[in-house]
């Protein structure tokens, strides 16, 4: 069965960030929906796991969204990426586009506009599902790009981009006479560059001075590649997402979540999305201390579980059967009742 298509929304309105989660996760592809309500969560969750789209608005409080374009584009280049915002003058929509993002458009105002909105993140998911997902001059599957150069009868130098990988093709009348990437060359590293999943692309001058290393048809070639891919998917162990994850990183999933910080019995410490984690650990355990002194002073046993509630931010500590300590930063908008299920999932998932 193949994954779920993942999403991720970046937006400091709560409200938008929960109904634009509902109305996506209500699309026919079923995708998995995060949301993150500051750029620097985003840019964690988009190194965390890999995610197909990302719908961020532009105008946020300390990282804006151009801030976020910028480094999204550099860190995670075939990252799909829709703009959704209030902030509609030309030159944001024309410095977006610039910037390499694929859709541009206005919080909807109306069933009618949402609809929209849903139905263009729907076509991209099943493009994204449907082709290899290289981006050029127009969105089409690698195998597409070459099959019309060659169709074309065209010379040209096709690069292509995906990552750290950098790749080249060489035509020649509609004919492949060349490939390389890196120290690979020839029909090795045709195959090679077939085998990348998404990227960028850009069509060269041709150089008809390049000496010819390939010299099987096209459609020979493709259909050798295709061979040698399907062999190789088959060999590769399948491994949950959920199991290549970081523990924290995981839990840090739970809704409502904005910071984890564990600390186990030996005192080791660990963070997620966390800038003080000794600080906020020590603060923990000796809160865990103190009213643990209290509970046998008084002869009403040790607490594990603690909550504080703030006007910027909630906070949960437990104490886990291996006495590990965990402590969240919560969503402030969050109800008493909210953070206890919140609570209960990470212990559950903690467990798990």
């Amino acid at each position: 069965m193949a994954p779920r298509p993942k999403l991720l929304i970046l937006d400091d309105d709560p409200d938008f960030l929960e109904i634009c989660q509902q109305w996506l996760s209500s699309l026919p592809s079923r995708p998995e929906v995060l949301t993150a309500n500051s750029g620097s969560r985003a840019i964690a969750l988009l190194e965390t796991e890999p995610f197909s789209i990302l719908l961020t608005d532009l105008r946020m409080p300390k990282m804006d969204g151009f801030q976020v374009l910028a480094i999204v584009r550099r860190r995670f280049p075939s990252l799909r990426i829709v703009v959704v915002t209030g902030a509609m003058e030309e030159q944001f929509r024309a410095r977006a586009y610039a910037m390499g993002i694929d859709l541009f458009v206005e919080k909807p105002k109306s069933a009618k506009e949402t609809q929209v909105l849903l139905d263009c993140v729907e076509s991209m998911i099943e493009r994204e599902a449907r082709q290899a997902g290289f981006r050029g001059v127009q969105q089409k599957a690698l195998v597409d790009i070459i099959q019309m150069e060659c169709l074309t009868q065209s010379s040209t130098v096709l690069k292509i981009t995906s990552g750290p990988s950098v790749g080249f093709i060489w035509f020649d009348a509609g004919s492949i006479i060349d490939a390389a990437t890196g120290s690979v060359s020839s029909e090795r590293a045709f195959k090679q560059i077939l085998s990348w999943k998404t990227g960028n692309f850009e069509l060269l001058p041709a150089e008809p001075e390049h000496v010819r290393t390939i010299f099987a048809s096209a459609q020979g070639l493709l259909l050798d590649s295709a061979q040698t891919l399907d062999e190789a998917i088959a060999e590769e162990p399948v491994a949950s997402q959920s199991e290549t994850l970081p523990v924290l990183a995981r839990l840090g999933r739970t809704k409502g979540v904005e910071y984890l910080v564990s600390r186990d019995a030996g005192g080791n410490v660990e963070r997620w999305l966390c800038e003080s984690p000794g600080e906020i650990a020590a603060f923990a355990q000796q809160m865990v201390d103190d009213f643990g002194a209290l509970g046998t002073a008084l002869q009403a046993g040790t607490p594990t579980q603690f909550e504080g509630y703030g006007g910027q931010q909630h906070m949960a500590i437990a104490i886990t059967p291996e006495r590990s300590l965990i402590v969240a930063g919560l969503s402030h908008t969050m109800s008493a009742e909210q953070v206890r299920t919140s609570l209960k999932q990470l212990l559950n998932q903690w467990a798990s």
